[in-house]
């Protein structure tokens, strides 16, 4: 199965539970889109790479504050989990499922 696709997400972070969407477009080894929530708004994928079942890529977050995040997940079936680092903040775990 592609791991492409449209996930709700949730990432555990210190502010709390920050629900969001994450969109995947998987070209060859790549991929593209974008994960959005009211509170940060849409953040671009960058250097999105594909793996099997593994995803790795980056974002720049621009609110509350500017700070570049480094990303991976895993997806098995229409789960999606994986963490999200924040540099000196740490690591905050990212859960979601496939939307049908």
């Amino acid at each position: 199965m592609s791991v492409a696709g449209t996930y709700d997400v949730v990432t555990k972070t210190p502010m709390g539970d920050q629900k969001g969407v994450f969109v995947v477009e998987v070209d060859g080894d790549g991929f593209s889109g974008n994960v959005s929530n009211p509170m940060m708004g849409s953040m671009d994928i960058t250097g999105g790479q594909v793996d099997g079942n593994r995803l790795i890529w980056k974002m720049n977050m621009k609110s509350p504050m500017p700070i570049s995040l480094d990303c991976e997940a895993a997806v098995e079936g229409d789960a999606i989990n994986g963490t999200v680092k924040a540099g000196a903040f740490g690591s905050f775990a990212l859960s979601g499922t496939r939307r049908a």
